[in-house]
């Protein structure tokens, strides 16, 4: 079974390797105008109408037959319920989770979500006042499949952060609720959750309704309608970022079982038809092996028909010159999730500037970073890892700047703040800073 295209096993020795590379590697900036039509049409219902409109698109959309916006709220009787419901084992795995989650959010915390000042020789004071948000909303996808590793890595930090509310929503397709998002909201202490998704859950958010309150920040991954609705709600509100298909890059020096890596490259094209894999490697005898092992290995799967058009769309193999060469290719790429599969990783992840996430060696899958490894798992994808983060501690804070000027200081600073203040035109400012300075002899 060939499951990469013919046009998608390239090498960097070819002349046509940057055509090729660019062709297969194209990310569409485009935003579908249908879908944005659709989004501010539904925005604007819900800012108008409240709870009216989301019962409409709710019964629509989802066929839950809610008649009352009581309806769409979960209590946390519920919540706790869905998780005692739970086998042992799906119970401990989540709280086992939940606490790596925690304590890897807490270390950030303290690394640098910390308030801070000093005294300059002056003796006036300077600092950052760090606070986290009052109310967050966290976006959990559900229809296709359901994700309650996402309640835990988006409502943890914001916990940890000290946001004050966590209000959750989700889509119930059907009235169908997921017993493990359920029990992870329990665990992760959401504090308010709504059977609601879509374009209309974020306008919920965004402008809050009757029922849903509104919130500071939206955090969470979605379907198209959920980012087109997060990129035009940003500003009333803030986002984290704007999600695109899952990627894995796989850095690979011919150490690693082929078997391992085909199945690295799979665990990211089962997520959708969209998702992107990458395997860079200098051995073509062992890119020969990974394919081999990725026909052995595809029909074994449930999901096989999803990874297969993945694969086939938008898979890609690269024969490289060397390994110095593959970091310097994945940083082009910046993707979210780079595999180093090598004996050396520490030789080679000085060389990586651009990555959501990078797991070192052979034993660290990525699908550990997805669950328990305790790192985030919501990371910028469609190469913005080039400049932006992981989901952390420090999106659910915001700063403020402390500035506690001496006499003394006032004397030093007036003098520096007036003549750039003269020079910008702006006589106010400079004669605010004059005024306390002492005359001179």
């Amino acid at each position: 079974m060939n499951l990469i295209a013919a046009n998608a096993r390239i090498s960097t020795a070819s002349s046509t390797f940057e055509a090729d590379f660019k062709a297969r590697l194209h990310w569409s900036a485009e935003a579908d105008a249908a879908i944005e039509q659709r989004v501010a049409e539904i925005l604007d219902d819900v800012r108008q109408r409240g709870d009216a409109a989301l019962l409409d698109y709710t019964q629509r959309f989802d066929q839950l037959a809610a008649t009352q916006p009581s309806a769409l709220e979960l209590t946390q009787a519920e919540l706790k319920a869905a998780f005692e419901t739970l086998p042992a084992v799906q119970r401990s795995a989540l709280q086992a989770a939940a606490q790596r989650i925690r304590t890897y959010h807490q270390a950030q915390k303290k690394a640098c979500g910390e308030s801070w000042s000093y005294r300059d020789e002056h003796g006036s004071l300077l600092g950052q006042k760090v606070t986290p948000l009052d109310r967050v909303g966290i976006y959990v996808p559900g229809g296709k499949a359901a994700y309650p590793s996402s309640v835990l890595m988006n409502a943890i930090p914001a916990h940890v952060a000290g946001v004050g509310e966590i209000i959750m929503v989700v889509p119930t397709p059907r009235g169908e609720r997921n017993a493990l998002v359920l029990a992870a909201a329990h665990v992760a202490g959401v504090s308010r959750a709504f059977t609601i998704g879509g374009a209309q859950a974020v306008g919920a958010l965004a402008y809050g309704t009757q029922t849903v309150p509104r919130v500071d920040k939206i955090t969470g991954p979605g379907n198209a309608y959920v980012a087109a609705a997060k990129r035009r709600v940003f500003g009333t509100v803030g986002i984290d970022m704007i999600a695109g298909p899952s990627e894995i890059l796989v850095l690979a020096d011919g150490s690693t079982p082929a078997d391992w890596v085909a199945m690295y490259l799979f665990s990211q094209a089962e997520h959708d038809e969209l998702a992107q894999s990458i395997l860079l490697c200098p051995d073509s005898s062992y890119i020969d092996a990974v394919q081999a092992a990725m026909a052995r290995l595809l029909p074994t799967l449930p999901r096989r028909d999803i990874i297969a058009r993945s694969l086939n769309g938008r898979g890609l193999l690269v024969q490289t010159r060397s390994m110095e060469e593959a970091c310097a290719l994945s940083n082009r790429i910046a993707p979210e999730h780079l595999e180093i599969a090598s004996q050396e990783p520490h030789r080679w992840e000085p060389l990586l500037r651009h990555a959501g996430a990078i797991f070192l060696g052979a034993y660290t899958s990525e699908s550990l970073g997805d669950y328990c490894a305790g790192p985030n798992h919501v990371l910028p994808t469609s190469s913005t890892a080039r400049f932006s983060s992981p989901l952390g501690v420090y999106d659910f804070q915001k700063r403020s700047s402390l500035i506690e000027v001496s006499e003394s200081g006032a004397q030093v600073l007036g003098q520096i703040a007036a003549e750039l203040a003269y020079g910008e035109g702006l006589q106010a400012h400079a004669r605010a800073a004059e005024m306390r300075m002492k005359p001179g002899p």
